[in-house]
């Protein structure tokens, strides 16, 4: 049974344990990298950028990107730095116009109570932070103050709103939501009505849907064009059958997201052998809006040929208990094997299709049969 507490089910990460140890490792061929790790992050590195000023022209983004550590840093120092900065305007103006000296009674200052830079910095984050003692306020006597506390008043609420509206985008950055989305460790290729496919499983582990969820599949591989011209990371869309029939997939329980391998499919002139050998990567791209933020979110896998299971296909996770639906997600990423061709879709294609393959296969194997039975000792005639 699934778990009614929480948000992932008990027996998860148990699944992803046993599924090490019953799925054999595959190492990852030397010299190839793949373009996408399987957790979606982005094996791309980004060197010898000349023009740095144009991170710059987006400041709000870029503080979004830094990490935590740097966001705090520059969140405390962008307001230490605007109170020490109207602390020393404030100093300047309290020294200018003579408040720093002792005078008689009928003195006005422009700012009361400062006699230092200290009881000036105190003051900047008394106007800037609108805390007020009441020890220390400004009068009439100074326009330039006046000038000065309009000024670090709007000051203060601009680096307010980018500072916190920059927490709040960290926080609430849709890749978070994407930690509950799942997919199967193995793609599959096998038989399914009649036509050899290419398949994957996807799953949502939260009960809060994701609207207008969208599934896309590249292939990304090494190609030369006819002129000669190599393109180290040729990306190729594949089209997908939509398990619902519509644009989009509504992911309520773990759906098997299917390609068939036809003449338009880079994956035509494969087959069983020649995947083992060829550097292929498919990459899976989740998108939809998250239904409590409104937020669009993504996640992000790839396959490469080590991880492509010929002859497999998923084994069903849901089943109706108690007048409802379950999903047993220990059989999230479980496969079993079919009978399938382990020739390419395009010389299946060439045979004749599916159903020659499985024609010839049954005389195949009822010749094998009678072979078998014609061998043994009981039906051997006896020797003269």
């Amino acid at each position: 049974m699934l778990s009614r507490k929480g948000i992932i089910p008990e027996d998860y990460l148990l699944t992803r344990l046993a599924e090490d140890v019953l799925q054999p490792k595959f190492k990852a061929k030397p010299g190839k990298a793949r373009f996408v790790a399987k957790n979606g992050t982005c094996n791309v590195a980004h060197t010898n950028i000349r023009e740095q000023g144009r991170f710059l022209q987006d400041v709000f983004t870029t503080l979004v990107d830094l990490k935590w550590l740097h966001t705090i840093i520059i969140f405390t120092m962008s307001f230490l730095c605007s109170w020490l900065l109207f602390g020393m305007i404030w100093w300047l103006v309290a020294f200018a116009h003579g408040d720093l000296d002792q005078r008689g009674d009928d003195f006005v200052p422009c700012v009361t109570d400062i006699h230092s830079f200290s009881s000036a910095f105190l003051f900047s984050i008394e106007v800037q932070v609108t805390i007020g003692f009441g020890g220390r306020m400004i009068t009439e006597e100074c326009v330039s103050a006046i000038i000065i506390l309009i000024v670090q008043n709007i000051v203060g609420l601009v680096i307010n709103a980018i500072m916190l509206g920059c927490i709040f985008m960290k926080t609430a950055q849709a890749h978070r939501r994407a930690e509950t989305l799942i997919f199967s460790k193995h793609a599959v290729i096998s038989v399914r009505n009649n036509k050899l496919c290419f398949m994957i499983r996807i799953g949502d582990l939260r009960k809060s849907m994701i609207i207008s969820a969208t599934v896309r599949m590249q292939v990304v591989r090494k190609t030369t064009t006819e002129e000669g011209e190599v393109v180290p990371l040729d990306q190729i869309d594949i089209h997908m059958d939509n398990p619902v029939g519509t644009n989009g997939v509504f992911l309520v329980s773990p759906l098997i997201i299917c390609h068939v391998i036809d003449k338009d499919s880079p994956l035509y002139n494969l087959s069983a052998f020649d995947l083992q050998h060829e550097d292929i990567e498919v990459i899976v791209v989740l998108e939809g809006v998250v239904e409590t933020t409104g937020i669009t979110t993504q996640a992000r896998t790839s396959y490469v040929s080590e991880e492509i299971l010929w002859g497999q296909r998923f084994v069903p996770t849901v089943s109706e208990e108690d007048g409802m639906y379950a999903v047993d997600y220990s059989k999230f990423g479980n496969t079993i094997k079919v009978p399938t061709p382990c020739c390419s879709a395009k010389k299946l294609d060439a045979a004749g299709g599916i159903a020659q393959f499985k024609l010839n296969e049954g005389v195949t194997l009822r010749a094998s049969v009678r072979r078998k039975r014609f061998n043994h000792p009981r039906h051997k005639q006896p020797k003269q």
